[in-house]
Protein backbone atom coordinates (compact mmCIF):
# COMPACT_ATOMS: atom_id res chain seq x y z
CA UNK A 1 0.00 0.00 0.00
CA UNK A 2 1.15 3.54 -0.87
CA UNK A 3 1.22 6.12 1.52
CA UNK A 4 -1.35 8.01 -0.64
CA UNK A 5 -3.69 4.86 -0.07
CA UNK A 6 -2.95 5.15 3.70
CA UNK A 7 -3.67 8.02 4.09
CA UNK A 8 -7.07 7.94 2.16
CA UNK A 9 -8.46 5.31 3.98
CA UNK A 10 -7.02 7.33 7.62
CA UNK A 11 -9.66 10.07 6.26
CA UNK A 12 -12.38 7.51 5.33
CA UNK A 13 -12.19 5.59 8.50
CA UNK A 14 -12.63 8.72 10.12
CA UNK A 15 -15.35 10.15 7.59
CA UNK A 16 -17.29 6.92 8.02
CA UNK A 17 -17.42 6.79 12.18
CA UNK A 18 -18.05 10.38 12.47
CA UNK A 19 -20.93 9.91 9.86
CA UNK A 20 -22.30 7.12 12.36
CA UNK A 21 -21.58 9.14 15.70
CA UNK A 22 -23.75 12.20 14.56
CA UNK A 23 -26.53 9.50 13.53
CA UNK A 24 -26.24 7.75 16.95
CA UNK A 25 -25.84 11.40 18.80
CA UNK A 26 -29.46 12.21 17.51
CA UNK A 27 -31.15 10.51 20.42
CA UNK A 28 -28.03 10.56 22.79
CA UNK A 29 -27.91 12.25 26.27
CA UNK A 30 -25.22 15.27 26.56
CA UNK A 31 -22.61 15.81 28.45
CA UNK A 32 -21.47 19.90 28.57
CA UNK A 33 -23.86 20.18 25.34
CA UNK A 34 -22.18 17.66 23.34
CA UNK A 35 -23.67 14.00 22.92
CA UNK A 36 -22.30 11.78 24.69
CA UNK A 37 -21.89 9.30 21.58
CA UNK A 38 -19.99 11.99 20.14
CA UNK A 39 -16.98 12.23 22.79
CA UNK A 40 -16.94 8.64 22.62
CA UNK A 41 -16.26 8.47 19.11
CA UNK A 42 -13.87 10.93 19.94
CA UNK A 43 -11.88 9.17 22.89
CA UNK A 44 -12.08 6.15 20.73
CA UNK A 45 -9.38 7.60 18.06
CA UNK A 46 -7.75 9.89 20.63
CA UNK A 47 -6.77 7.03 22.73
CA UNK A 48 -5.25 5.07 19.70
CA UNK A 49 -3.46 7.77 18.25
CA UNK A 50 -1.85 8.72 21.25
CA UNK A 51 -0.55 5.07 21.84
CA UNK A 52 0.90 5.46 18.48
CA UNK A 53 2.80 7.74 18.76
CA UNK A 54 5.49 6.29 21.30
CA UNK A 55 4.25 2.42 19.36
CA UNK A 56 6.00 3.63 16.23
CA UNK A 57 9.18 5.74 17.82
CA UNK A 58 10.33 2.25 18.79
CA UNK A 59 8.99 0.45 16.12
CA UNK A 60 6.57 -1.60 18.57
CA UNK A 61 3.21 -3.33 18.07
CA UNK A 62 3.10 -4.84 21.35
CA UNK A 63 0.29 -3.12 22.71
CA UNK A 64 -1.72 -2.66 20.13
CA UNK A 65 -4.39 -5.73 21.27
CA UNK A 66 -4.10 -4.37 24.69
CA UNK A 67 -4.74 -1.07 23.70
CA UNK A 68 -7.71 -1.66 22.08
CA UNK A 69 -9.47 -3.70 24.87
CA UNK A 70 -8.11 -0.96 27.02
CA UNK A 71 -10.17 1.47 24.59
CA UNK A 72 -13.18 -0.53 24.63
CA UNK A 73 -13.31 -0.51 28.73
CA UNK A 74 -12.64 3.33 29.09
CA UNK A 75 -15.12 4.41 26.81
CA UNK A 76 -17.81 1.95 27.67
CA UNK A 77 -17.10 3.16 31.35
CA UNK A 78 -16.87 7.13 30.25
CA UNK A 79 -20.22 6.62 28.71
CA UNK A 80 -21.89 4.85 31.55
CA UNK A 81 -20.21 7.47 33.93
CA UNK A 82 -21.81 10.28 31.66
CA UNK A 83 -25.23 8.68 31.07
CA UNK A 84 -28.38 9.51 33.23
CA UNK A 85 -30.80 7.05 34.37
CA UNK A 86 -28.81 3.91 34.08
CA UNK A 87 -31.28 0.82 33.70
CA UNK A 88 -30.42 -2.72 34.06
CA UNK A 89 -30.63 -3.13 30.44
CA UNK A 90 -27.64 -0.87 30.04
CA UNK A 91 -25.44 -2.16 32.99
CA UNK A 92 -25.90 -5.65 31.58
CA UNK A 93 -24.56 -4.76 28.34
CA UNK A 94 -22.08 -2.82 30.10
CA UNK A 95 -21.29 -5.98 31.74
CA UNK A 96 -20.99 -8.19 29.14
CA UNK A 97 -18.41 -5.76 27.56
CA UNK A 98 -15.70 -5.49 30.03
CA UNK A 99 -15.80 -9.33 30.33
CA UNK A 100 -15.04 -9.45 26.88
CA UNK A 101 -12.49 -7.13 26.88
CA UNK A 102 -10.81 -8.43 29.68
CA UNK A 103 -10.68 -11.70 28.63
CA UNK A 104 -9.91 -11.12 25.13
CA UNK A 105 -7.50 -8.50 25.63
CA UNK A 106 -5.44 -10.08 28.31
CA UNK A 107 -5.42 -13.06 25.93
CA UNK A 108 -4.09 -11.44 23.23
CA UNK A 109 -1.80 -9.29 25.35
CA UNK A 110 -0.04 -12.44 26.82
CA UNK A 111 -0.09 -14.17 23.37
CA UNK A 112 1.95 -11.09 21.78
CA UNK A 113 4.47 -11.68 24.49
CA UNK A 114 5.23 -15.06 24.37
CA UNK A 115 5.90 -15.48 20.87
CA UNK A 116 7.69 -11.76 20.75
CA UNK A 117 5.88 -10.08 17.85
CA UNK A 118 3.30 -10.65 15.40
CA UNK A 119 4.57 -10.95 11.87
CA UNK A 120 1.64 -8.97 10.21
CA UNK A 121 3.26 -5.43 12.11
CA UNK A 122 6.99 -6.62 10.06
CA UNK A 123 6.78 -4.62 7.23
CA UNK A 124 3.76 -2.06 8.40
CA UNK A 125 5.46 -0.86 11.61
CA UNK A 126 8.07 0.54 9.72
CA UNK A 127 6.11 3.34 7.81
CA UNK A 128 4.56 6.07 9.30
CA UNK A 129 1.59 6.06 7.35
CA UNK A 130 0.93 2.66 6.96
CA UNK A 131 1.25 2.03 10.92
CA UNK A 132 -0.98 4.83 11.89
CA UNK A 133 -3.79 3.30 9.13
CA UNK A 134 -3.42 0.70 11.38
CA UNK A 135 -4.01 2.30 14.57
CA UNK A 136 -7.05 4.49 13.11
CA UNK A 137 -8.86 1.44 11.86
CA UNK A 138 -8.90 0.16 15.40
CA UNK A 139 -10.43 3.46 16.20
CA UNK A 140 -12.58 2.45 14.06
CA UNK A 141 -13.13 -1.32 14.85
CA UNK A 142 -13.70 -0.15 18.52
CA UNK A 143 -16.43 2.70 17.78
CA UNK A 144 -18.40 0.52 15.11
CA UNK A 145 -18.27 -2.48 17.15
CA UNK A 146 -19.87 -0.76 20.02
CA UNK A 147 -21.94 1.29 18.18
CA UNK A 148 -25.20 -0.58 19.50
CA UNK A 149 -23.94 -0.35 22.98
CA UNK A 150 -23.54 3.22 23.03
CA UNK A 151 -26.26 3.55 21.35
CA UNK A 152 -28.25 2.01 24.54
CA UNK A 153 -26.46 3.17 27.07
CA UNK A 154 -26.45 6.96 26.00
CA UNK A 155 -30.14 6.67 24.61
CA UNK A 156 -32.59 9.34 25.88
CA UNK A 157 -35.14 6.57 25.65
CA UNK A 158 -34.72 3.64 28.48
CA UNK A 159 -37.55 1.29 27.63
CA UNK A 160 -37.96 -1.35 30.70
CA UNK A 161 -36.27 -4.73 30.40
CA UNK A 162 -38.28 -7.16 28.28
CA UNK A 163 -37.46 -10.92 26.73
CA UNK A 164 -34.70 -9.01 24.09
CA UNK A 165 -32.29 -8.38 26.72
CA UNK A 166 -32.41 -12.05 28.39
CA UNK A 167 -32.63 -13.78 24.28
CA UNK A 168 -29.18 -11.38 23.68
CA UNK A 169 -27.46 -12.41 26.95
CA UNK A 170 -27.83 -15.72 25.78
CA UNK A 171 -26.74 -15.35 22.53
CA UNK A 172 -23.76 -13.45 24.04
CA UNK A 173 -22.86 -16.44 26.68
CA UNK A 174 -22.83 -19.36 23.87
CA UNK A 175 -20.84 -16.89 21.36
CA UNK A 176 -18.34 -16.28 24.30
CA UNK A 177 -17.81 -19.18 25.35
CA UNK A 178 -17.74 -20.83 22.73
CA UNK A 179 -15.02 -18.43 21.69
CA UNK A 180 -13.00 -18.90 25.11
CA UNK A 181 -12.94 -22.41 23.93
CA UNK A 182 -11.77 -22.08 20.54
CA UNK A 183 -8.84 -20.05 22.12
CA UNK A 184 -7.98 -22.66 25.35
CA UNK A 185 -7.49 -25.21 22.74
CA UNK A 186 -5.43 -23.71 20.19
CA UNK A 187 -2.98 -22.66 23.11
CA UNK A 188 -3.27 -26.15 24.55
CA UNK A 189 -2.32 -27.62 21.27
CA UNK A 190 0.48 -24.43 20.71
CA UNK A 191 2.00 -25.64 24.22
CA UNK A 192 2.74 -29.03 23.17
CA UNK A 193 5.72 -29.26 21.63
CA UNK A 194 5.14 -32.51 19.53
CA UNK A 195 2.66 -29.69 17.61
CA UNK A 196 5.58 -27.27 16.37
CA UNK A 197 4.84 -26.09 12.49
CA UNK A 198 1.48 -28.59 12.61
CA UNK A 199 -1.85 -27.37 12.41
CA UNK A 200 -5.09 -27.82 14.74
CA UNK A 201 -7.38 -30.15 13.80
CA UNK A 202 -9.22 -31.55 16.70
CA UNK A 203 -11.92 -29.85 19.07
CA UNK A 204 -13.91 -27.06 17.94
CA UNK A 205 -11.42 -26.66 15.28
CA UNK A 206 -12.67 -30.48 13.94
CA UNK A 207 -15.73 -28.61 13.49
CA UNK A 208 -15.02 -25.08 12.34
CA UNK A 209 -11.91 -24.08 10.39
CA UNK A 210 -12.52 -20.72 12.70
CA UNK A 211 -14.38 -21.23 15.89
CA UNK A 212 -13.62 -18.10 17.38
CA UNK A 213 -13.96 -15.77 14.99
CA UNK A 214 -17.83 -17.63 14.93
CA UNK A 215 -17.93 -16.93 18.60
CA UNK A 216 -17.07 -13.51 18.20
CA UNK A 217 -19.78 -12.82 15.39
CA UNK A 218 -22.11 -14.64 17.67
CA UNK A 219 -21.20 -12.58 21.12
CA UNK A 220 -21.65 -9.35 19.08
CA UNK A 221 -25.28 -9.99 17.87
CA UNK A 222 -25.89 -10.58 21.48
CA UNK A 223 -25.10 -7.65 22.63
CA UNK A 224 -27.24 -5.76 19.19
CA UNK A 225 -30.12 -8.14 20.69
CA UNK A 226 -29.94 -6.39 24.13
CA UNK A 227 -30.18 -3.11 22.83
CA UNK A 228 -32.44 -3.62 20.13
CA UNK A 229 -35.39 -2.07 21.74
CA UNK A 230 -34.27 1.17 22.80
CA UNK A 231 -33.11 2.05 18.64
CA UNK A 232 -34.93 4.93 17.05
CA UNK A 233 -34.97 7.51 14.85
CA UNK A 234 -30.76 7.68 13.18
CA UNK A 235 -30.33 5.32 16.25
CA UNK A 236 -31.39 2.73 13.92
CA UNK A 237 -27.73 3.11 12.22
CA UNK A 238 -26.14 1.67 14.97
CA UNK A 239 -27.17 -1.70 13.43
CA UNK A 240 -23.91 -1.28 11.53
CA UNK A 241 -22.08 -2.97 14.48
CA UNK A 242 -22.71 -6.66 13.82
CA UNK A 243 -22.67 -6.15 10.20
CA UNK A 244 -18.89 -4.65 10.53
CA UNK A 245 -17.80 -7.28 13.03
CA UNK A 246 -18.88 -10.04 10.45
CA UNK A 247 -17.01 -8.14 7.54
CA UNK A 248 -13.56 -7.40 9.21
CA UNK A 249 -13.32 -11.11 10.37
CA UNK A 250 -14.49 -12.68 7.01
CA UNK A 251 -13.53 -10.27 4.49
CA UNK A 252 -10.67 -7.80 5.76
CA UNK A 253 -8.23 -9.00 9.27
CA UNK A 254 -9.37 -12.53 9.96
CA UNK A 255 -10.40 -15.57 8.12
CA UNK A 256 -9.67 -14.84 4.57
CA UNK A 257 -6.07 -13.73 5.71
CA UNK A 258 -5.62 -17.02 8.23
CA UNK A 259 -6.78 -19.02 5.11
CA UNK A 260 -3.80 -17.17 2.38
CA UNK A 261 -1.67 -17.88 4.98
CA UNK A 262 -2.66 -21.64 5.98
CA UNK A 263 -2.07 -22.13 2.09
CA UNK A 264 1.15 -20.39 1.48
CA UNK A 265 2.47 -22.84 4.88
CA UNK A 266 0.46 -26.10 4.79
CA UNK A 267 -1.12 -25.97 0.85
CA UNK A 268 1.50 -28.77 -0.33
CA UNK A 269 0.33 -30.94 2.59
CA UNK A 270 -2.30 -33.46 1.60
CA UNK A 271 -3.38 -33.69 5.31
CA UNK A 272 -3.99 -29.94 5.18
CA UNK A 273 -6.17 -30.38 1.91
CA UNK A 274 -7.95 -33.29 3.15
CA UNK A 275 -8.84 -30.65 6.05
CA UNK A 276 -9.71 -28.34 4.39
CA UNK A 277 -12.13 -30.34 2.64
CA UNK A 278 -14.28 -31.71 5.27
CA UNK A 279 -14.18 -29.19 7.86
CA UNK A 280 -16.72 -25.82 7.64
CA UNK A 281 -14.69 -22.60 6.55
CA UNK A 282 -17.04 -21.17 9.74
CA UNK A 283 -20.05 -22.25 10.89
CA UNK A 284 -19.47 -25.43 13.35
CA UNK A 285 -20.87 -28.61 11.83
CA UNK A 286 -19.41 -32.20 11.95
CA UNK A 287 -16.84 -32.81 9.94
CA UNK A 288 -17.30 -34.19 6.65
CA UNK A 289 -15.97 -37.83 6.42
CA UNK A 290 -12.19 -38.60 5.75
CA UNK A 291 -12.88 -39.17 1.99
CA UNK A 292 -15.85 -36.85 1.91
CA UNK A 293 -14.69 -33.61 -0.26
Amino acid sequence: MTNRKAILAILLSFCVSLGVALALGQGSIQAWGIPVVMLSWAIAFAIQWLVFIPSFYYKTEHYFDLTGSLTYLFVTAVALYLAEGLTYRDLLIAGVIFVWALRLGSFLFMRIKKQGKDVRFDRIKQNFWRFLLTWTLQGLWVFLTLAMALAAITSEVKPPLDALVWLGLAIWVFGFALEVAADRQKTVFRRDQRNAGRFITSGLWSWSRHPNYFGEMILWIGVAVMALPVLSGWQWVALISPVFVIFLLTKVSGIDMLEAQGLLRWGDDPNYRAYLARTSKLIPRRPLPADGA
